[in-house]
């Protein structure tokens, strides 16, 4: 019995040693076959990467390179189109009309005041004299009482240079020469600019952000808005010998029911026009005793073409209106208060400034790096009405006046 199990250790060893080898066998072949494969894995994923660049490249390759389509500037063409005046090689800022209705000066991003003559908007070629606005550019211009010098307001500098024109020996125009810089008196942007010899007077408007103001055509007025859905006006008041006198409270438009964005004179300021953020516009006479308290009297009320209306202007004689708001002009009869055309893609930016020239014929509009007239029909067709409508009046005084005489005779 000892024997057998002392002959049963050694083959029980050798079993083991044989079992042992046997595992460690497989081990060895297991771990030589997951590096075989991970090596073909390895393989497989470095010839797949190489396949897919290869096919990204010949992609990039064969794909031609996209362009971007340049959009084309469609000229601005409509039947009330007069003309349009070129020069500027950027937008266009502002624009005004001299005193003496003969000359348009315009100022621009490109640093540069051009004067143009009126009497060439009937053309198609226009010549221009230039001015360069050293160092800066203007944002405002504004031409002085004797049509002789302008004075535009410096954007970068936020003051304001007067520029003369000079006089050729025949009469005519010559060049703009910078004569004097005005000195910094705003830490706010400039938002509109007289001519005056010195400061009269600081006015606290009381409406939270100034949007507009402007100086009547007859000088009586100073006139602002903003914030506040009504428009301000104050006379100013000189002695008898012309010095300067007072500012005081004149009257208010109220009315509106949001901001007034833009107001407007008739020539001899007894109309007023104003356009608001409620969607209207409205047509005032301000030809009142407002020394006597009395209030301007509304005579239409119109609605906007547009969402955002930017701008308004009055025709001088008061019969035509125009709003402008983001690239578009309405017209509108100013007695009926009828939306008689709308204009629009006239700029490839927003309208910048609107007005019409002193003769009525023309409204003007800036807006990109061109300046439009058109024509006002409008105001060819409220001047056609009234006139019939005297001929008519004129007839019956003279049907009247007829038959008093034929009475008196019988």
């Amino acid at each position: 019995m000892a024997d057998s199990a002392e002959n049963s250790v050694p083959a029980l060893a050798v079993t083991a040693a044989v079992g042992a080898v046997v595992l460690l066998f497989v081990l060895l072949c297991s771990v030589g076959r997951r590096a075989d494969k991970k090596d073909e894995d390895e393989q497989k994923t470095e010839t797949e990467e190489k396949k897919v660049n290869k096919t990204e490249k010949q992609t990039k390759k064969s794909k031609p390179a996209q362009r971007h389509k340049r959009i084309q500037h469609v000229p601005f063409s409509h039947a009330w189109l007069a003309t349009i005046l070129r020069g500027h090689s950027s937008s266009v800022l502002d624009f005004d009309f001299s005193p003496n209705g003969k000359y348009l000066i315009s100022t621009a991003e490109d640093r540069s005041a051009m004067l143009w003559s009126t009497k060439e908007f009937s053309k198609k070629e226009h010549k221009f004299i230039r001015g360069n606005i050293e160092l800066d550019h203007g944002t405002r211009v504004k031409f002085s009482p004797d049509s002789k010098a302008f004075i535009v307001c410096l954007g970068n500098a936020n003051t304001a240079r007067i520029l003369r024109i000079g006089k050729k020996d025949d009469g005519s125009p010559g060049n703009i020469t910078a004569a004097l810089d005005f000195p910094k008196k705003h830490t706010a942007e400039i938002i509109q600019i007289g001519v005056t010899s010195e400061v009269l007077s600081i006015l606290d408007t009381h409406q939270m952000n100034n949007v507009y103001a402007a100086v009547s055509p007859c000088g009586r007025f100073v006139v602002s808005s903003g914030f506040t859905p009504d428009v301000k006006v104050w006379e100013v008041v000189f002695d008898k010998g012309g010095g300067y006198k007072d500012v005081k409270r004149a009257f208010e438009l109220k009315g509106h029911s949001s901001g007034v964005n833009c107001f407007s004179f008739n020539s001899d300021s007894s109309r007023m026009a104003s356009v608001s953020k409620d969607g209207t516009w409205k047509y005032w006479d301000t030809n009142i005793r407002y020394e006597l308290s009395q209030d301007p009297y509304l005579l239409t009320t119109g609605s906007i073409h547009c969402e955002i209306p930017s701008h308004i202007s009055l025709s001088p004689d008061g019969r035509s209106v125009a709003v402008g708001g983001d690239n578009s002009i309405g017209f509108y009869n100013a007695v009926s208060g009828e939306e008689e055309e709308v204009l629009k893609n006239i700029h490839d930016g927003f309208i910048t400034e609107l007005s019409f020239d002193l003769s009525n014929k023309y409204l003007v509009s800036s807006g990109d790096k061109h300046i439009v007239i058109l024509h006002n029909i409008t105001g060819y067709r409220a001047t056609i009405s009234d006139l019939e409508s005297t001929e008519i009046k004129a007839i019956h005084r003279l049907k009247r006046k007829v038959r008093q005489q034929i009475a008196e005779a019988k």
